[in-house]
């Protein structure tokens, strides 16, 4: 079982690159100011699920890039975050996460941890970090303040330190009346 704050979303073009699914861990206790999820907080809100039903409905997706773990704090799940993520490679998709814990810690935490180390090795891209709000920003891809980092996390346990993902173009989208600009990896 796992505890999820929703049901899968679908076709999220915000919580990673392409078309994505998302999972939504429940539980978290970064407690960052200003969270925008502050409802994924609690660990005994949400509702548990089957992981093999969520398997199903995950290898029943049609037109999805990837899937994009999110919460909450998904590495307060390890063992069924890693479950599910070993699942998603299998059916060829790829696996964003973002986590409050930073790389570095994640790293630290995995010598100990088969769990953490088996779900880091599934995921393909991650954003780490706390929220912070006075480094919020709006200009920046898929994060939400300036200290968070998106992480080639195949690379990084490669060399067993953050390989930062490079960015390739730019483009500028409207967003609630404002003119923003993102970057596109």
């Amino acid at each position: 079982m796992i505890r999820l704050a929703s049901e899968l979303q679908t076709d999220s073009i915000v919580d990673g690159k392409g078309i994505r699914a998302v999972i939504w861990a429940q539980g978290c206790s970064h407690n960052c100011p200003g969270c925008h999820n502050q409802q994924t907080r609690d660990f005994k809100g949400g509702f548990s699920k089957n992981i093999e039903e969520l398997k199903m409905e995950i290898s029943a997706l049609e037109f999805q890039d990837g899937v994009t773990f999110s919460g909450g704090d998904p590495f307060f799940q390890p063992r069924q975050c890693a479950e599910l993520a070993k699942h998603i490679k299998t059916l060829g998709m790829n696996v964003w996460c973002y986590t409050g814990f930073t790389f570095e810690e994640l790293l630290k935490m995995s010598a100990d941890d088969k769990d953490i180390k088996c779900f880091l090795e599934n995921i393909d891209i991650m954003i780490d970090g706390r929220f912070i709000i006075s480094k919020r920003t709006y200009s920046l891809s898929f994060r939400g303040s300036s200290n968070q980092r998106i992480i080639d996390v195949k690379k990084s346990l490669e060399k067993k330190k953050a390989v930062l993902v490079e960015f390739e173009e730019e483009a500028t989208i409207t967003n609630f009346g404002r003119s923003e600009e993102l970057i596109f990896i």
